[in-house]
């Protein structure tokens, strides 16, 4: 900003010195200290999105409830694979203490938070906390419901709820247009469709404060959303969770899981399973990294009524002549509120 010699027309005795959207604010109390952050990150890499994403997730306060469940989760997979490799009760208990919930970026946030600090002392009155609540949502491609009923949090789904609407509302005030690419720009939109689905209340509200002269949509009744395929780049996107969401299970041979996926639709665990057969003969694994996620590998053609998918598939080779075929029916996904993915095939072409 810019100090003005005298008041401008509007008696502004300041202005910005750069451009920034029209809804931008720091909207946190360390707000000021993510948007220092996400200069540390490198934006061709494949998981700058993501990254982004962590910075917004250390800066808001955390959802006791998932945290605690997340450290929970971490600490029994710790004791299992410790009893695995022989170690002693003793030895488990000490090296329990340093395992966790998940921490992305972590380190690199608070060698940043340090140097921060000694040019900004007051950010010590707040305390960065590291985590993965709307990261891990995305990496694991899953929906609000899969989220809460994977974690047991039916209890505390409000929070749940709540803390993404404010992940949602960082990302999009805080996160300057210079900063933000294709995917992250995707992702914002998933995330904001995500809590729409599930209570647009939350967001109408928001929308109405940021912009109290402009009237709501067409009212609709109560507690009922606006159509999940009207907005198509959060749609695509979770069109795109839907199908990684079957490439990670897959990848662990979890037929059954895939079973309960698609079995209502015909393609239950045994076709998985046989489907899949000749692909683990030729291949190892199925690749499951940043690049068997990106939008290169599903190709979309849009029908009236449906979108013919097809997932392609990252084998080690890069032949990526195997894939998952899939049809979304628009109409049951907008009375669903979520992406309605039927598979009709997984093959090699």
């Amino acid at each position: 900003m810019e100090r003005l010699p005298e008041p401008d027309a509007a008696g502004r005795t300041v202005r910005l010195t750069i451009d920034l959207q029209a809804d931008f604010a720091l909207n946190q109390p360390l707000s000021p200290f993510a948007l220092a952050a996400m200069q540390l990150l490198d934006r061709e890499a494949p998981t700058y999105a993501l990254d982004v994403l962590s910075v917004v997730d250390a800066t808001l306060e955390d959802p006791r409830a998932i945290i605690s469940a997340q450290r929970s989760r971490a600490r029994g997979e710790a004791v299992a694979a410790m009893k695995a490799e022989g170690i002693e009760y003793d030895e488990r208990m000490r090296l329990l203490d340093d395992v966790t919930h998940p921490q992305p970026q972590a380190e690199l946030l608070a060698a940043a938070y340090e140097m921060y600090r000694r040019g900004h002392p007051w950010v010590e009155d707040y305390e960065l906390a590291p985590k993965s609540v709307a990261r891990e949502l995305s990496e694991r491609a899953m929906t609000f419901g899969e989220y809460v009923g994977d974690y047991k949090l039916a209890r505390a789904e409000g929070l749940v709820l709540r803390y993404l609407a404010d992940a949602y509302r960082a990302l999009r005030q805080s996160v300057p247009e210079q900063a933000r690419t294709e995917e992250l720009a995707d992702l914002i939109e998933w995330l904001g469709e995500l809590v729409r689905q599930v209570d647009s209340s939350l967001l109408d509200e928001w929308e109405q404060l940021r912009t109290p002269g402009v009237p709501l949509p067409a009212a609709v009744p109560d507690s009922v959303p606006p159509p999940v395929t009207g907005n198509t780049r959060a749609f695509r996107v979770l069109v795109r969770n839907a199908l990684f969401r079957r490439v990670e299970l897959a990848a662990l041979r979890r037929w059954d899981l895939l079973g309960e996926l698609d079995g209502a639709a015909g393609f239950d665990a045994t076709s998985w399973r046989d489907a899949l057969a000749p692909y683990f003969a030729e291949y190892a694994e199925i690749g499951t990294g940043p690049d068997a996620r990106g939008p290169g590998l599903l190709l979309v053609q849009e029908l009236p009524g449906r979108w013919e998918v097809r997932q392609i598939l990252d084998d080690p080779a890069r032949d990526h002549d195997w894939g998952i075929s899939a049809v979304v029916d628009l109409r049951a996904s907008d009375e669903a509120g979520e992406a309605v993915v039927n598979v009709v095939g997984v093959d090699q072409l």
